[in-house]
């Protein structure tokens, strides 16, 4: 019972951070941005939220990461973790580099490892 207590709990604070990433993301790409992972991704039965912190970082399908229908770019903003919490999908280069301009200058840094989105 307590797992499943912990996992509401965890839920709902990763939801709320997912919103507020979400909405950020979408004030800054016309509304394009779509909700990611409100939990991280853990092995054990312990749940825990996405992190508070939002870094950004760039994927495409040359990473290894697959797109979906969307080819291009996408922005994520994930915690430190990797743990995605909203993303912007099919950016061509200019799109994208317009999109971490922003970023930049609202002072998120760059997430450089390994970043976990849904599948």
């Amino acid at each position: 019972m307590i797992s499943i207590v912990q996992y509401f709990a965890a839920l709902k604070i990763g939801e709320k951070r997912v919103k507020a990433a979400r909405e950020y993301l979408n004030k800054i790409s016309n509304g394009q941005a779509m909700p990611a992972l409100a939990l991280k991704d853990n092995k054990s039965n312990v749940w825990e939220p996405v992190g508070e912190e939002n870094l950004y970082a760039i994927l495409n399908d040359a990473g290894g990461y697959v797109l979906t229908d969307v080819s291009g770019y996408m922005i994520v903003l994930c915690d430190k973790n990797g743990v995605s919490k909203a993303i912007v999908r099919g950016l061509d280069v200019e799109r994208k580099e317009a999109l971490v301009r922003i970023l930049k200058s609202d002072n998120i840094a760059e997430h450089k490892g390994e970043v976990s989105i849904p599948v």
